[in-house]
């Protein structure tokens, strides 16, 4: 059972990664953002080719063209996922597994924008977001590609206030990376919040009457700050 979006990937190298995927209203602000710089780039062009008459106008036409099409995937392959709306609001696109975004992901999402308008203002699209956790509009399914909230990390781990506990039992591998996700969230979560996800680890915390302060002592007894 799953209490919010955030789901983990693990890479080749046994580190596991925590995405959070964006909602409807960022991407939609972002969005809006990459739609005024367009339409400025946009009429910029049509004025400076109106002294050209319809010659002017038809390559003005071209240009905005190629652009409506390929703003998005020129700033997704060069600029690490992020469009200049998605930039100011810390959002990025990616595939699923959290690697870059490729070419081809980058053409099919993008290309298939048209059929997440359908039938109108992005109706299909927003319909697509609601239905499925990690809020992927059609061409986002279509391409295995995923919008994430970009998070600034600092290469350290969250100081743990508890005391260092010894676990009872010997956990796997993905069991101590999941107590170590837990206890670094411990700032970003209500206490209420942090007893519930803490309870959902069953028979480890069921003698505990603080399941929280219990598993953030394991996560400090992991991190090295180990009782005799």
């Amino acid at each position: 059972m799953r209490l919010d979006t955030t789901y983990t990937v693990n890479t080749p190298e046994g580190i596991a990664l925590q995405l959070s995927p964006a909602g409807p209203i960022p991407r939609l602000l972002a969005w809006l953002l990459d739609l005024l710089l367009r339409s400025a780039i946009s009429l910029l062009l049509v004025i400076m080719l109106a002294f050209l008459g319809k010659l002017g106008m038809g390559i003005s036409m071209i240009l905005i063209f190629l652009l409506e099409w390929f703003y998005p995937v020129y700033f997704e392959l060069r600029h690490q996922g992020q469009s200049p709306g998605k930039k100011m609001l810390q959002l990025y696109v990616a595939q699923t597994d959290a690697s870059p975004v490729t070419p081809s992901a980058s053409i099919v999402r993008n290309l298939l924008r048209v059929v997440d308008f359908l039938p109108v203002l992005y109706g299909f699209g927003f319909a697509s977001m609601v239905l499925n956790r990690r809020f992927q509009r059609l061409g986002d399914l279509a391409a295995n590609t995923v919008v994430l909230h970009k998070t600034n990390h600092n290469g350290h781990y969250t100081h743990i206030e508890a005391e260092p506990l010894r676990p009872e039992v010997t956990l796997t591998l993905p069991e101590q990376q999941a107590i170590m996700l837990f206890a670094q969230r411990g700032n970003t979560l209500t206490d209420s919040r942090l007893e519930e996800l803490a309870r959902m680890t069953g028979p480890l915390v069921d003698k505990q009457e603080n399941a929280t302060s219990y598993l953030q002592g394991i996560a400090h007894w992991l991190t090295g700050g180990r009782k005799a």
